[in-house]
């Protein structure tokens, strides 16, 4: 599998572990916590398979600029040995400037090699470079979602705490209803109407009794003063008199 696949292999490892967590959730402090380090497993992952990628990279660029600089010293050595071949042969020396002018052949046959390799290097080290940069990236990405993370833990626990409170007061109040008189409620309201009815009834019979009291009591008033004023008309008084 290509370096290219290293984070998405990650990412998706990550979103498995993330949503198996969510579906078998129940404590949410140890869910976030768990996830937490999980990510942050994930990353140490993803660093160490981009820190491969990375060397991977380093090694290539350093057998490039060894081809290079290869190159250049057998170019020196052409040069060398071209020149003293010059000097030689400008000295009547053929011979010996023959044999230096094949050595020079032989050193830029050698530049050449070199030459060939470092440029047939090029377009992998800038493919690797382009691979290295995303990954790293990438790999920036995850650590500041570690990080929002991190930062949003207490907030998402409060969140996630408040909203199974709430679910456990709806379920609550769901299991109570305070209209239905067959219900608990009702029946200890009924009770209570029932009670107040009592007490009114007792009240009414305790002022009726009262009002009967004070009936008996005018009634017997009047048959006082009728008798008053019977024994005045037998004493030849007018009832006048004995209001005087």
């Amino acid at each position: 599998m290509s370096k290219q696949s290293i984070l998405g292999r990650i990412t998706t490892l990550v979103r498995a572990n993330v949503n198996s967590m969510l579906d078998a959730a129940e404590d949410p402090e140890k869910m976030i916590d768990q996830l937490i380090r999980d990510f942050s497993s994930n990353i140490s992952d993803a660093e160490a398979a981009i820190a491969e990628t990375i060397g991977n990279l380093r090694l290539l660029e350093q057998d490039y600029d060894e081809d290079v600089r290869t190159a250049r010293e057998w170019e020196r050595k052409a040069i060398a040995a071209s020149a003293k071949a010059d000097e030689l042969r400008a000295a009547g020396n053929s011979v010996d400037a023959d044999k230096f002018d094949n050595l020079a052949k032989v050193a830029l046959q050698r530049q050449i090699t070199e030459e060939n390799e470092a440029r047939a290097a090029e377009p992998t080290i800038a493919a690797q470079r382009e691979v290295t940069a995303k990954l790293k990236d990438g790999l920036n990405g995850m650590r500041e979602k570690l990080q929002q993370l991190q930062t949003k833990r207490s907030e998402l626990v409060a969140r996630a705490k408040t909203a199974e409170a709430q679910n456990r007061v709806a379920d609550a109040v769901k299991s109570i209803d305070v209209l239905d008189p067959t219900s608990d409620l009702g029946r200890f309201e009924d009770k209570i109407r029932r009670q107040e009815a009592l007490a009114r009834g007792k009240q009414e019979i305790a002022a009726s009794t009262l009002d009967a009291q004070f009936n008996e009591l005018e009634n017997f008033e009047a048959v006082t003063e009728v008798e008053a004023r019977l024994a005045a008309l037998k004493a030849g008084r007018s009832p006048q008199a004995l209001e005087q």
